[in-house]
């Protein structure tokens, strides 16, 4: 399927937030992309394309705001669509993983029966910074028994080389290098 609109500059759509959530952070807000139609519309037209090589069987998103580049993304290809969620957020039984952040440590969990052995799972966020929740997402689906062949976000906060922590292909919209 052709793109919509191929020349729309979807950077012109992420607004730069300064100093949130903390002084001297600059949160990239994906909120103003959401609500332009035509931009949304190209940024999951665009990922379609560099996703469907990976020829996945499912998507999985990471709470929160990769559900909305995830669920949508699914649609488009005509793929079921998978939650990866803090502890305690998914009903019945979970496996889950714990992963180490600059701070502390986290957890990210799924419902035992997400996916199945030998599944194809392609992992989505808005945003790659440092890269570990997405590599503790990588950890969970692949103790699930599934292959991921590829990751992807909006955008990628390239000067967080959040990359080299990731053992496979990452596919990302934009890229910002400070």
């Amino acid at each position: 399927m052709p793109e919509t609109h191929p020349d729309l500059d979807l950077r012109a759509h992420i607004r730069g937030i300064p100093d949130f959530p903390k002084p001297g952070i600059l949160f990239y807000d994906i909120s103003t992309l959401l609500r332009h139609g035509p931009a949304w519309r190209a940024a999951m037209e665009r990922l379609a394309s560099r996703i469907g090589p990976y020829k996945p069987d499912v998507l999985a998103g990471i709470e929160s705001r990769g559900f909305l580049v995830a669920a949508p993304l699914a649609l488009e290809l005509g793929l079921g669509f998978v939650m990866l969620r803090k502890p305690r957020k998914l009903p019945g039984e979970t496996i889950g993983l714990d992963y180490a952040l600059e701070y502390g440590t986290d957890r990210i969990e799924m419902q035992a029966d997400a996916v199945k052995p030998g599944q194809r799972v392609v992992l989505l966020d808005d945003l790659l910074a440092t890269g570990g929740t997405m590599a503790a997402g990588i950890g969970l689906l692949r103790q699930a028994g599934a292959e991921v062949p590829a990751v992807a976000a909006l955008i990628e906060l390239a000067f967080l080389n959040g990359r080299a922590r990731l053992d496979l292909p990452c596919e990302t919209l934009l890229r910002y290098d400070e």
